[in-house]
């Protein structure tokens, strides 16, 4: 790439070769939800599995209510089997499995309720430069929510955690969380 005496063309750069990390990472995290839905079934439980087309970390400023907490958007035809999933179950444990690519966070959250032998999986990703206002209320609130709705803004089931440092393993790295390239502004 020609040089352009700016950051344009760095961050560019970036973006692309990041592309590739990303589509691999996203990849990775659907054959993960993949494999454990099949390790659970191999032991009896019934499992919804569900890749979230859109994952957003909302503060409580955000929207018209003072909700928080991961926001996974889901398609409709995964709506169903999972409210039914929310319906019959209470999914009093979970895990959370993420890695951090470049500056988004590729995401797998296991939902379980042993009484009924239901298992919840939902993936998704998110861009960390959003999270700073979720991770601040988090830990003032000392709990996190994942909510789970359709793109018409149906909330079909939402989970309270006591424990945020599963999905922000280092929360403090959030507190003063700046992009790196300050690219498209007016005063460069």
């Amino acid at each position: 790439m020609p040089e352009t005496g700016d950051d344009e063309g760095n961050y560019a750069e970036r973006i692309a070769a990041n592309a590739d990390a990303e589509k691999d990472a996203w990849g990775m995290t659907l054959e993960d939800m993949n494999k454990m839905a099949d390790d659970l079934e191999s032991e009896g439980w019934d499992v919804v599995k569900v890749p979230a087309s859109h994952t957003a970390p909302e503060g409580p400023e955000a929207g018209d209510t003072d909700r928080f907490g991961l926001v996974y958007v889901i398609p409709d035809n995964y709506a169903g089997d999972f409210r039914e999933a929310v319906e019959e179950g209470t999914f009093p444990q979970y895990q959370v499995f993420r890695k951090e690519v470049g500056s988004r966070v590729f995401q797998l959250t296991q939902f379980l309720d042993p009484d009924t032998e239901t298992a919840i999986l939902i993936t998704g990703t998110y861009e960390m430069m959003h999270a700073p206002p979720l991770v601040k209320t988090a830990m003032e609130e000392d709990e996190m929510f994942s909510h789970v709705q359709t793109l018409d803004g149906t909330v079909h089931g939402s989970f309270r955690h006591d424990d945020y440092t599963k999905f922000f393993p280092e929360p403090e790295k959030y507190e003063d969380y700046v992009v790196e390239a300050n690219v498209g502004t007016d005063d460069e």
